[in-house]
């Protein structure tokens, strides 16, 4: 079968995504790999977002988060306030599942999305956190969207806006922050996941025609590749609901 690398993407971070969880995405592609859960494999998770619906319908894909289509059918339709009170809600909190994007990220999944180069005169200044350190820090599983490059895979980060796991095991405690931290980082070459010990990146996936060698070379820093095999392609069932049912005008895809 023919798909293309971004709905490759879109279904391996639809995959991780399981009945019960409580997913909380923003625009593009993170959307789409929450709707295409919904329909192909987790049909019974809620998706929710920052401006505050909750348990939308979802039959039309929505532009962005502010696109009126979020509020079809939701079980609530609240504000900001209401979205990131769930978000840190200790009763729901175990279930909510973040998806997140950052221009660099390092081997502890540490995220930035403010600079590229000195903060004071930095070479790019992007959007910054936007509600991203908040999902970081507080959900218990965040799923990451990168390109495989190696400008994006620092050893260094040139501002750290989100938080992984910091330093290392202890980490994200000794910062005060709750349990939780990266769970995948899903790139357009392979998955990589985060060792339980060390909190360290590593690759558990490859794509069909990639090597695991191919990935390291587009990293500064080098990640355990020992636990890789290759990631199972789209079935057709998959495609067929993502291209039909998800995105049918291919805004995203």
């Amino acid at each position: 079968m023919n798909y293309t690398l971004k709905e490759m993407m879109t279904l391996v971070a639809a995959r991780e995504i399981r009945n019960g969880d409580i997913v909380f995405c923003g625009t593009g592609i993170s959307m789409l790999a929450a709707m295409a859960a919904k329909n192909i494999n987790a049909p019974e998770s809620v998706i929710f977002f920052e401006t505050g619906a909750i348990d939308s319908k979802l039959e039309d894909l929505p532009l962005a988060v502010g696109d009126s289509r979020i509020m079809y059918q939701a079980s609530s339709n609240g504000g900001l306030l209401d979205a990131f009170a769930t978000m840190q809600n200790r009763f729901t909190g175990e279930h909510i599942v973040g998806i997140l994007g950052a221009a660099q990220i390092d081997i502890y999944g540490n995220l930035n999305s403010t600079v590229i180069g000195d903060y004071q005169q930095p070479a790019v200044r992007f959007a910054g956190s936007g509600g991203a350190c908040d999902v970081a820090s507080f959900v218990s599983r965040s799923i990451i969207f990168m390109k495989q490059e190696k400008r994006k895979f620092k050893v260094q980060l040139d501002y750290l806006t989100s938080p992984g796991y910091l330093d290392g095991p202890d980490g994200r405690e000794n910062a005060g922050l709750p349990k939780g931290g990266p769970h995948r980082v899903i790139t357009d070459m392979g998955v990589m996941g985060f060792d339980d010990g060390t909190k360290r990146m590593f690759l558990e996936g490859y794509y069909p025609g990639v090597t695991p060698e191919d990935i390291l070379e587009k990293m500064e820093f080098e990640i355990d590749i020992s636990r890789a095999g290759e990631v199972l392609p789209p079935t057709l069932e998959e495609l067929t609901l993502l291209r039909e049912k998800c995105d049918p005008h291919r805004l995203i895809l």
